[in-house]
């Protein structure tokens, strides 16, 4: 199931039609805080076709992707700077750091060590005044449909909510970690994580 659902999210417009429904109900976090409008300059990792990027027209923006044909659609869209890279092997001199960095369900993706090597290496993008914000698929303990849905994602590494703590709290200090449903007709589909961090002094 989940191979299927990996092969089909590749296309790019399946998997904007996919996101279409959810995509601003996912950032209302991050909209309830007023962080997107005084962005100045913006890292999207992990950003695919491009979904987040018109919340983001009045900054300076870089969207990075592994991820070819993503960014190419991206591009297609959006007159933006869209780059096919590792995020780990990203680097902007000191002067051109970002002060909003936004990760959007990409961690659940990622082994734990990977994701901390990726975090590690966000930290070191950030400038001093500069936030991480996190948003993620959470694996419910008792047993649900968001818990069902969350083990069908095509992600293999949903976690508790404990060990997103652990894994954020590794690189960045907290200032938000706020769990959040996400779903339709008054039913969660998704158990979901805001995290809002500042690099470690």
């Amino acid at each position: 199931m989940s191979t299927l659902v990996s092969r089909v999210m590749e296309n790019t417009l399946a998997y904007r039609v996919w996101q279409a429904p959810f995509a601003g109900r996912k950032l209302a976090p991050i909209l309830r805080c007023g962080d997107i409008g005084r962005a100045r300059r913006v890292l999207d990792v992990g950003c695919g076709p491009g979904t987040n990027t018109p919340r983001f027209a009045h900054a300076d923006y870089v969207g990075i992707d592994v991820n070819a044909a993503y960014i190419e659609s991206a591009r297609r869209r959006h007159a933006r700077q869209f780059v096919v890279a590792d995020v780990t092997r990203y680097e902007v001199p000191a002067g051109e750091r970002f002060d909003f960095i936004l990760v959007n369900s990409l961690l659940h993706h990622l082994r734990s060590d990977d994701v901390l090597n990726l975090l590690r290496h966000l930290a070191t993008l950030l400038s001093e005044d500069g936030h991480v914000h996190i948003l993620d698929l959470v694996l419910p303990s008792q047993p649900s449909l968001a818990r069902l849905l969350a083990l069908w994602d095509r992600g293999d590494y949903p976690r508790p909510l404990g060990e997103w703590r652990a894994l954020f709290g590794d690189a960045f200090d907290a200032i938000l970690f706020e769990p959040y449903p996400l779903g339709a007709l008054w039913t969660t589909l998704w158990s979901m994580v805001y995290f809002k961090g500042r690099a470690r002094a």
